[in-house]
């Protein structure tokens, strides 16, 4: 199945953990599980999204 560019280029926070820290970064990857835990305790956090290290290489070629 191809991946559309959405996709592969933003990840949300909500969609985010710990182990995707190589596709957007330590600090996004740490974002997205406060974001994660967070929610399931019920506090509301607004979903934010991360760009992936695919999206800048995209960029500069």
């Amino acid at each position: 199945m191809k991946t559309s560019s959405a996709s592969r280029f933003i990840k949300w926070f909500a969609d985010i953990t710990i182990d995707d820290a190589l596709m957007v970064g330590d600090k996004n990857a740490s974002l997205g599980e406060m974001v994660r835990e967070l929610t399931a305790k019920g506090v509301k956090v607004p979903d934010e999204f991360a760009i992936t290290a695919d999206a800048y290489r995209h960029f500069i070629r």
